[in-house]
């Protein structure tokens, strides 16, 4: 059997309305035109549909198997040219998003919230860009956005400047270091470092400091929550080096301090990297201007 959607919507609307004048009212279409469907239709299944000597009139058991498909099927048809609709206006798509930065996850959450509440219809959706390559996801669009301090020269790829930040060092207020104005790469030698659970390559005390001075703590602790870092930290199990707006953010009443990394200190910047094609997209501008908004915050908390 070709069955069409139009035959779907045929035999749902004689079904609702009980006769084929009132139904091809419902659907704009002449009867004689209604009359010819359900003959072909008729004709391809080789059986009746209708049970014609009833008023009104009525389905038999194969035009009511007809229906439960139509039921079935219509509503999603809908709701896909609904969906394809949004797309059309764009008031609906999707943003899945890949972090390369452990501790934007705190940051990220307030930005989002914002972002459902003036766009309900796009899809969103977060995973941690550090456990794959979030650059190649993003051109081979797996992947719509991604939050990274380390922007390359991609051909198709806009990097969008969030916000600068400043790793520091923390320490508890009792710990030697924490008497000094500034620490250095020399002074982690002999420490227990604690850090998120990622890669040297994408932590800054590494990248930016020990890696090319050739410096190597004692040993190395690896925490997934940043609480639990200020919290070790404070009770002088190791020291850590953390963004400052983190610092602040997760004000942990507890006894440490934090001091710059070198005495000029160390600024770093995150962005937005998002596909070239997609930078007209309202939504995409949205999440960008709530994401700076929300870093404006906590740089000044």
């Amino acid at each position: 059997m070709h069955i069409e959607f139009r035959h779907l919507r045929t035999i749902k609307a004689i079904h609702e309305a009980g006769g084929v004048a009132r139904a091809a009212d419902l659907l704009n279409i002449t009867q004689s035109a209604m009359s010819h469907q359900i003959k072909g239709l008729e004709d391809q299944a080789g059986v009746e549909l209708f049970v014609r000597r009833s008023k009104p009139m009525k389905l038999s058991p194969a035009g009511l198997r007809l229906l439960r498909l139509a039921e079935q099927v219509l509503p999603q048809v809908e709701a896909l040219q609904a969906e394809f609709d949004g797309l059309r206006k764009g008031s609906s798509g999707r943003m899945h998003i890949a972090i390369e930065c452990h501790a934007c996850f705190e940051w990220l959450f307030p930005v989002l919230e914002g972002f459902r509440k003036l766009w309900p219809d796009v899809d969103v959706d977060i995973r941690p860009g550090l456990a794959f390559d979030a650059l190649p996801a993003l051109l081979k669009e797996e992947v719509d956005l991604v939050v990274s301090s380390d922007p390359e020269d991609l051909n198709g790829v806009r990097f969008s400047e969030l916000f600068d930040y400043a790793p520091v060092f923390v320490a508890a207020s009792s710990h030697p270091l924490a008497q000094k104005p500034w620490v250095e790469a020399e002074d982690f030698r002999g420490q227990t470092l604690i850090t998120y659970p990622v890669e040297r390559s994408r932590l800054d005390v590494f990248s930016q400091l020990l890696t090319p001075a050739k410096v190597e703590p004692a040993s190395v602790r690896q925490v997934e929550l940043t609480a639990v870092i200020l919290l070790l930290v404070a009770s002088n199990r190791g020291v850590a080096v953390l963004p400052d707006w983190v610092v602040r953010e997760v004000k942990y009443n507890s006894d440490y301090v934090t001091r710059p990394l070198t005495e000029r200190g160390i600024t770093r910047r995150l962005y937005a990297a998002t596909r070239e094609t997609d930078v007209q997209k309202q939504y995409v501008a949205d999440l960008i201007r709530l994401a700076r908004q929300e870093a404006t915050r906590l740089q000044t908390a």
